[in-house]
C-alpha cells in the first residue's frame, strides 16, 4: 500500500479524531502558533462528557477555551511554560505549572516520566515521499508524537515545511483532520528608547563571528537592528522571529563561522509575522530541531562565541536571577533560559548575558529590578555562580570570577540612580560593601 493510500484512510473528522481520548488520558498538543485550535475545539466539546483528562503543553498562543474555569473536572491543564491565556488558571489552581529545562522537557516523555495516550500536533501537506514537515514548531513536538501511543494530526497547506529533524511520516499519524487557516502571527517589538540603549549595551559585547541566541521582545529585536556591521553572524536558538530575515537578506547573518552547522540556522521553535513563515518555507538554511539537541548546554558550548541572551523580573545583588516567578506565584517558567546561559559559560569567547530595564512598573508604583535580596518565595532560575554579565539601560555589571562586594558594587551601579542609595545602605546591612 502507497503512503497516499494510507494516508487517504486516515483522514476524518476532528470530532471522530478525538473520539480516541477518553476520560483519564495525559494528551500533548503542540503549541506557540502552531496550535491545532480545530483539534482543540473538538477536544473541548469532547471533554464536556470526560474526567480528567490532562493536556499538556508548553507556551500557547491564541484562544484557551481548554484552560476556561467550565473545564473543571474534564480537562486540566498542566503546562511547562505559563503562556498569558493559560495564567488565570494556574493562579486560582485550575491548572497545574510542571518545572523543566526546555532541554529536557521532551525526555519527560521519553523516558516515561508523563507516558502520553495522545498528541495533537499540526502539520505541512506531505512531500513526495509521504513525510510531513512539523514546520514552526519542532521543539518538544517530536518527542511527544514519537513517545505517544496515538498520534492525531492537522494537516494545513498554510503551515511552511521546515527543514532539519523536523519530519514525520504519513504511516506515523492514526488520524489525520485536513484544515486550511492561517496560523496566528506575532508582531515585532516596536522599538524605544530604553530598548535601544539596552540594546546598545549588549551589541557593544557581540564580536564578529559571534553565534546568536536571542529571543523575541523590545530588546533582542533592538540588538538585532544594531548589528548591520558585524560580519558572519551565526544562529543558535530555541526560537527566532522576524529579526533575523533583515540581517540574512544583508549577508550578516551567514554562520560562516559557526562550530557546528556552518552555514545553517538552527532552532526548536520560530513565531512571527506571515513574512516569516514564507521565509522560512523549503529554506535550506533554515534547520529545525527538537530542544533536546537545541538547548542542551553541551551543544550550545560546542558554538564558539557564543552569546546567549535572556531576560529576568529580578536579579539581587550578589548576582541570582528571578525571571519565572513574582514571590511565590509562578508567572512563566524556565523556558531555555539556563540552557542557554550555561552554553555560552562554557562556550569559547562566550558571552552569557542577562538583559533588562533597570525598573519595573507594579501597581502604579516604579521599583527596581536589581533588588537587596530575591523576593519571599522567587524562584532562582538562573544561579549566581552561572551569571556573567548583567545589563541595563544604565551600562553593563561584569560579574565573572568577582566577589561579592564586586557583584554588588557593579549591580548598584547600572541600577536606576534613584534607588542606588537606598541599595547601597542596603548592602552595607548585609554585609556586602
Amino acid at each position: 500500500m502507497s503512503w497516499m493510500d494510507v494516508y487517504r484512510q486516515r483522514v476524518t473528522t476532528a470530532e471522530d479524531a478525538v473520539g480516541r481520548i477518553e476520560s483519564g488520558h495525559r494528551v500533548f498538543m503542540t503549541g506557540n502558533c502552531s496550535v491545532p485550535y480545530v483539534l482543540m475545539d473538538a477536544l473541548v466539546e469532547r471533554a464536556r462528557g470526560l474526567q480528567d483528562v490532562e493536556l499538556c503543553c508548553i507556551l500557547t498562543f491564541g484562544k484557551a477555551p481548554y484552560s476556561a474555569p467550565d473545564m473543571a473536572g474534564h480537562i486540566r491543564v498542566n503546562t511547562m511554560f505559563i503562556s498569558d491565556e493559560n495564567r488565570p488558571a494556574v493562579s486560582e489552581g485550575r491548572a497545574d505549572f510542571t518545572p523543566c529545562f526546555l532541554s529536557e522537557v521532551p525526555l519527560l516523555f521519553k523516558h516515561g516520566h508523563l507516558p502520553l495516550d495522545a498528541t495533537l500536533v499540526h502539520v505541512s501537506p506531505p512531500d513526495e515521499h509521504g513525510f510531513c514537515s512539523y514546520g514552526i514548531e519542532v521543539s518538544s513536538t517530536k518527542a511527544a508524537a514519537q513517545s505517544s501511543r496515538t498520534v492525531i494530526a492537522e494537516v494545513n497547506p498554510r503551515m511552511p515545511r521546515t527543514l532539519g529533524d523536523a519530519f514525520i511520516h504519513v504511516s506515523k499519524l492514526d488520524c489525520i483532520v485536513e484544515v486550511d487557516y492561517p496560523l496566528p502571527t506575532v508582531q515585532m517589538a516596536g522599538t524605544s528608547e530604553l530598548a535601544q540603549r539596552i540594546a546598545a549595551n549588549v551589541a557593544s559585547l557581540i564580536p564578529d563571528g559571534a553565534t546568536l541566541q536571542t529571543g523575541i521582545g523590545a530588546v533582542p529585536d533592538s540588538v538585532l537592528r544594531l548589528l548591520s556591521d558585524r560580519k558572519h553572524l551565526g544562529i543558535h536558538t530555541e526560537l527566532f522571529s522576524d529579526g533575523v530575515i533583515d540581517l540574512v537578506e544583508k549577508g550578516v547573518i551567514d554562520g560562516e563561522m559557526k562550530s557546528i552547522h556552518p552555514g545553517k540556522i538552527i532552532a526548536g521553535f520560530m513565531f512571527g509575522t506571515q513574512q516569516l513563515y514564507d521565509f522560512v518555507h523549503d529554506n535550506p538554511i533554515i534547520e529545525m530541531h527538537p530542544t533536546e539537541y537545541v538547548n542542551d548546554p553541551f551543544v550550545v558550548a560546542q558554538n564558539d562565541r557564543m552569546v546567549a541572551i535572556n531576560s529576568a523580573i529580578e536579579v539581587d545583588l550578589t548576582g541570582q536571577v528571578c525571571s519565572d516567578s513574582i514571590g511565590p506565584r509562578i508567572y512563566s517558567g524556565v523556558g531555555g533560559q539556563v540552557d542557554m546561559i550555561y552554553g555560552a559559560s562554557r562556550s569559547k569567547g562566550g558571552v552569557p548575558i542577562i538583559a533588562m530595564p533597570s525598573t519595573a512598573v507594579v501597581q502604579g508604583q516604579t521599583v527596581s529590578k536589581i533588588v537587596p535580596m530575591l523576593k519571599p518565595g522567587a524562584g532562582v532560575v538562573t544561579s549566581r555562580y552561572l551569571v556573567h554579565y548583567v545589563i541595563t539601560e544604565h551600562g553593563i555589571a561584569s560579574l565573572y570570577a568577582k566577589t561579592i562586594r564586586q557583584r554588588a558594587r557593579a549591580l548598584i551601579d547600572i541600577a536606576a540612580p534613584e534607588f542606588r542609595a537606598g541599595l547601597e545602605q542596603k548592602a552595607i546591612e548585609l554585609r556586602y560593601l
